[in-house]
């Protein structure tokens, strides 16, 4: 019954970081729709962005593992 709950609980927290994923490119997208000339140095804080957000779903999926 638990590990069902730490695979719930992590679909739950999945909801964070999918929104900040939208957030962060929508962001994106505007600046570089506002100023094109920007485009180089809005895409590697864009993608550093994702990454560091991804990073918090991986992480709370290992634990929904490890807590299981």
């Amino acid at each position: 019954m638990e590990g069902n709950i730490a695979i719930l609980g992590y679909g739950l927290s999945a909801i964070g970081p999918g929104i900040g994923v939208g957030l962060i490119f929508a962001a994106y997208i505007s600046g570089v729709a506002r100023q094109p000339e920007a485009r180089g140095m809005l895409q590697p804080l864009a993608f550093l962005g994702f990454a560091l957000t991804e990073a918090l779903a991986i992480f709370g999926l290992a634990l929904a593992f490890v807590f299981r």
